[in-house]
């Protein structure tokens, strides 16, 4: 694909760089001409110094050869700017980053579709969003659903207690034959293992994990994990992030909110109806214990600042709380972030990233995943009629090396894959796939 790129940054960059190993012709745009430099010299990419939103610069980008706009500069605005004037000067999809929740409203959505924006993203409402299943799920560090709810993937930490610890993939289905869970991955000592039937699990390996509503109780257990409950939470950082957070939560939690900023405390506390706002820095020992940070069930660390974010939970970690999550930027944090003991890592690039590869592929992709601490992705994809994943059982496709399949959803219906389970045209099928098979799994499911 030819895709356009408009940003003003990390974001753009990150995007830039993922897509381009897929072997897509990328140019980016932005106004940063140093950073544009250092770019082109570590990379293939094309590049055009200039401000997205000038039809003499997307011109340059040769914008109506463009199979994909995407436009994730930091000011909302001139994404939808971009991404309008983009579709009229000849792209054939265009999607645009927005910061206000109030522009993803369905009502909303169909005003810029009318203006010719296929699709648009919020970082930050996904985040929140991810920040609320974590709290419902408290024993996983990451959580993900597929239709509905009709599978999940969940990352566990095997503790040292657990019963399948020390024990091979093919002896724990031996013993437990009724398992509504398959490992699809497993991240230990900063490499990514795709398993096999004689592949052993240690403790602290990281397990992603497919598995149905029915079958969380036994997937805990097993990795030696327990539910508890949520219901005294503590923010830090009252940007987009938190306050969504906070507003979608205060009705059901108990929640405190630390914000340094006066003014905008001053704006929170107008926001928000049932959340005690305070002003002040919580990197300040003493005003967490003033706070009470031991009776504090779920810490949340999101302010622009990757630093604090990650010393803050460390901080609640050390005074006993059970769940700490950070908003983590800067992505060469993310695998010591989870070493050093921070539960759920959330990084706004790669929530962008998530979204945004599934247009990219020429398979039906109706969901994707892109993974915080490790490079690989979950998706969801549909199995069209007379594709190759359609025409043998599982363990005879010769499925690519580096991908596994987890799960299927036929309509209503969801299963945790067999190897004598054969694919039907129409199935959603769930894989995970390091980044080196993405495009042989397209093939298969066109």
């Amino acid at each position: 694909m030819n895709i356009v790129i408009a940003g003003d940054g990390e974001v753009g960059l990150h995007l830039a760089k993922d897509l381009a190993s897929e072997n897509h012709n990328i140019t980016i745009v932005d106004p940063h001409e140093e950073l544009l430099k250092m770019v082109e010299s570590h990379t293939d990419l094309m590049t055009i110094t200039g401000d997205s939103t000038s039809i003499s610069v997307l011109t340059k980008a040769n914008i109506k050869k463009a199979d994909l706009l995407i436009s994730v500069v930091h000011d909302e605005h001139i994404n939808v700017i971009t991404a309008i004037l983009g579709k009229k000067l000849g792209a054939k999809k265009v999607i645009a980053r927005v910061n206000s929740l109030e522009n993803i409203t369905e009502e909303n959505r169909k005003i810029y579709e009318s203006l010719g924006i296929d699709a648009m993203v919020c970082p930050e409402e996904i985040a929140s969003t991810e920040i609320i299943n974590l709290l419902h799920q408290t024993a996983a560090t990451e959580i993900f659903d597929f239709s509905d709810e009709k599978l999940f993937l969940f990352l566990i930490k095997l503790e040292h207690s657990a019963p399948v610890a020390g024990k091979t993939l093919t002896q724990i289905a031996k013993e437990y034959p009724h398992l509504n869970f398959r490992a699809v991955a497993i991240h230990r000592n900063s490499q990514t293992i795709i398993p096999k039937g004689d592949n052993f699990l240690k403790p602290n390996d990281l397990i992603y994990v497919i598995t149905k509503e029915e079958g969380v109780d036994n997937l805990l257990k097993l990795s030696g994990k327990e539910r508890y409950p949520i219901e005294n939470i503590m923010v830090v950082g009252g940007g987009r992030v938190g306050r969504t957070a906070c507003k979608r939560l205060e009705k059901e939690l108990n929640i405190k909110l630390i914000e340094s900023d006066k003014d905008r405390c001053m704006a929170l506390t107008d926001y928000l109806e049932d959340t005690l706002v305070i002003n002040g820095d919580a990197r300040d020992i003493q005003l967490l214990e003033e706070e009470d940070i031991r009776g504090i069930d779920a810490f949340i660390a999101v302010t622009n600042n990757s630093e604090t974010n990650i010393l803050t939970c460390l901080h609640a970690r050390k005074y006993g709380v059970k769940k700490t999550i950070a908003l983590v930027e800067n992505i060469d944090y993310i695998d010591i972030s989870k070493n050093i003991g921070i539960d759920t890592i959330i990084n706004k690039k790669l929530i962008t990233a998530s979204y945004i590869i599934k247009f990219t592929m020429g398979s039906e992709v109706t969901n994707i995943k892109c993974l915080s601490g490790i490079d690989a992705e979950v998706m969801e994809l549909v199995a069209k009629p007379k594709s190759p994943v359609t025409k043998k059982p599982v363990c005879k496709l010769n499925f690519p090396d580096g991908a596994i399949i987890g799960g299927v959803i036929r309509g209503e219906d969801s299963q945790i894959v067999t190897g004598d389970l054969q694919i039907l045209e129409g199935d959603k099928v769930v894989v995970f796939s390091l980044p080196q098979a993405i495009k042989k799994i397209d093939k298969f499911f066109n």
